[in-house]
C-alpha cells in the first residue's frame, strides 16, 4: 500500500523561512530511518506559493493561470513523502515518529490500478504500465 503524507504549510513556510541546522539534522535522521526500512519512495519540501501557480479549468476545459502567493495558508502543502507500507497502521506508526512540533501531517492512501475496477480496461492498464516503465527508466538515467 502506498500513502502520501502531506506536510501542511504555515506562515513560516510561506515566508520562505528555511529549517535550522538542527531541524535538518532531525529530518535527515528520520528520512534515513524510512530509507533503511525500505518504505520511503519519495519525499521533498516545496517552495512557498509565491513561487507557484494554480491552473483553473472552466466547465468547457479552458485553463486560466493564477500566480501565487495564495492567502489561505491552512490549506497549503509545504512538502510530502510517498511511503510504501503493508497497512494504514504501519504508515501511522512511522508518521508518529516524524520530527515535527506544533503542526499536523495529513496521510492519504494512493489509488492502485485495482481500485478503478472495470473502468480501467486492459488497454488503459497497459498504457499506465508503459508510462510507469518510461518514468522509471528516465529516473534511473
Amino acid at each position: 500500500m502506498r500513502f502520501m503524507v502531506i506536510v501542511k504549510g504555515n506562515a513560516d513556510t510561506e515566508a520562505g523561512v528555511m529549517p535550522t541546522e538542527q531541524e535538518l539534522t532531525e529530518m535527515t535522521a528520520y528520512n534515513e530511518e524510512l530509507v533503511k526500512a525500505g518504505v520511503m519512495l519519495a519525499g521533498e519540501g516545496l517552495h512557498p506559493t509565491s513561487k507557484g501557480a494554480k491552473v483553473r479549468f472552466d466547465k468547457d476545459g479552458g485553463a486560466t493561470v493564477v500566480d501565487g502567493p495564495f492567502t489561505e495558508t491552512k490549506e497549503l502543502v509545504a512538502g510530502f513523502w510517498i511511503l510504501e507500507v503493508s497497512s494504514r497502521e504501519e504508515v501511522l506508526e512511522w508518521i508518529k515518529k516524524a520530527p515535527f512540533k506544533d503542526s499536523e501531517l495529513e496521510v492519504r492512501q494512493v489509488f492502485t490500478e485495482d481500485d478503478f475496477g472495470d473502468a480501467l480496461t486492459p488497454e488503459l492498464r497497459a498504457k499506465e504500465e508503459q508510462m510507469r516503465a518510461t518514468v522509471a527508466a528516465r529516473n534511473e538515467g
